[in-house]
């Protein structure tokens, strides 16, 4: 079994001029429509916006240190269990095979992420 971890941090005013907009093109091309509706569900959207796109980008640096290269954003989908711990998925069935474990947080301007992936090539 190997092991691959990623990290990320964010500035969480990135995403301000998104928060009146979910249908904003930059958007679509970064998350998933059940991720927007989470997001855009809570009082302030971008902090959500921003951990969940420090989460794609540990999960794609993840990716990278195992040779996987063609997984984009969109490809990612990072929603919450109801207790509200998040999970992580890839939609690519070819990398069904790999677990993937994330940790997000925010505060007042940063956002971060930390993502380990088990499995096999």
């Amino acid at each position: 079994m190997r092991i691959t971890v990623g990290a990320d941090i964010v500035s969480i005013h990135r995403f301000q001029e998104f928060v009146h907009d979910i249908n904003h093109p930059a958007l679509k091309k970064i998350f998933t429509r059940d991720e927007l509706d989470y997001c855009f569900s809570k009082g302030a959207v971008e902090p959500h916006l921003a951990a969940r796109f420090a989460g794609k980008e540990a999960i794609i640096k993840a990716l990278y240190s195992r040779d996987i290269q063609d997984v984009w954003y969109i490809d990612i989908e990072i929603l919450n269990k109801r207790n509200g711990v998040p999970v992580a998925r890839l939609k690519k069935d070819m990398y069904k095979n790999l677990k993937l474990e994330i940790s997000l947080a925010h505060c007042e301007d940063k956002a971060t992420a930390f993502v380990i992936i088990l499995g096999d090539d």
